[in-house]
């Protein structure tokens, strides 16, 4: 499939009437797993490759994370969209620039943030965010394949659980251009589904945050068309990975071993 033939599989995925899984892979070995058994697009998580190499989130530099979603992109026929976190610099031309270096790598679509980075001051005032959103879509807009772009509002994340402030950003996002809104940290019914209604584009929800349990039947209910679990897959692996060596560590026992997937069944994935 080329790329162009990806873009639109990708962008025709949002206008289902279904909400559809968008799972996040840390690694080629992941996304040739969830290739396998039949997502229909992945996109990239910068907290799960991070926490991969041993950094925190938020530490990886443009180089990294564009060479990590040229890996994802490479190794399937999925569509894939990269996280961009926040175009890695404050200018509306640093995130254009980081969408025209994800397209290059193959991906189909992006998602820039309005998140600064900065903990004494985590959000962009909204016009700056505003400007920002729009140099990216123009950026999308002059590629020549279809790029579906994101446009993530950051709050909740950042201990600013603001609904009304969230949504009138998603909606100066939109007026904007972005294809796609999204305020990861949103877990009620009710505010996911006051954002749905507030604006007209496809919005994106991430499950596996604490507090977050409505089942994708219930999202597509709401009126969410995309559902993505961010760095939830890479915590869980590493989950299993601490459990079992603290058994090993405090018990001197092997039962995590019983949980294991067998060799010869991930070998006969990746031998395909």
């Amino acid at each position: 499939m080329t790329q162009a033939d990806k873009g639109r599989t990708f962008r025709a995925l949002h206008e289902r009437h279904r909400a559809f899984i968008i799972p996040n892979p840390w690694d080629v070995g992941t996304a040739r797993l969830l290739a396998h058994l039949g997502f229909e697009a992945l996109a990239t998580t910068s907290m799960g490759y991070a926490f991969s190499l041993g950094h925190l989130d938020n530490s990886l530099d443009r180089h990294e994370t564009i060479a990590y979603a040229a890996a994802i992109a490479s190794a399937t026929e999925l569509p894939v969209s990269a996280d961009l976190e926040n175009g890695f610099g404050d200018t509306p031309e640093a995130a254009a620039e980081a969408i025209r270096l994800a397209a290059a790598t193959g991906v189909v679509g992006g998602s820039i943030e309005d998140a600064t980075g900065r903990p004494d001051d985590p959000i962009y005032d909204r016009v700056h965010a505003v400007d920002r959103i729009r140099a990216a879509v123009a950026a999308a807009r002059a590629l020549p394949v279809d790029f579906t772009l994101t446009a993530r509002a950051e709050n909740y994340l950042h201990g600013r659980p603001d609904l009304a402030d969230t949504i009138a950003r998603l909606q100066a996002y939109q007026e904007a251009g972005a294809d796609v809104l999204y305020a990861p940290g949103l877990v009620s019914r009710e505010d996911i589904a006051t954002v749905v209604r507030a604006v007209d584009r496809p919005v994106n929800v991430v499950m596996g945050l604490q507090g977050a349990q409505l089942s994708l039947s219930e999202l597509s209910d709401i009126g969410v068309r995309r559902v993505s679990v961010g760095s939830a897959l890479a915590r869980t692996a590493l989950g299993a990975f601490l459990r079992a060596a603290r058994e090993m560590q405090e018990h001197g026992t092997f039962d995590f071993a019983k949980e294991a997937a067998r060799p010869r069944e991930i070998s006969n994935i990746f031998r395909r």
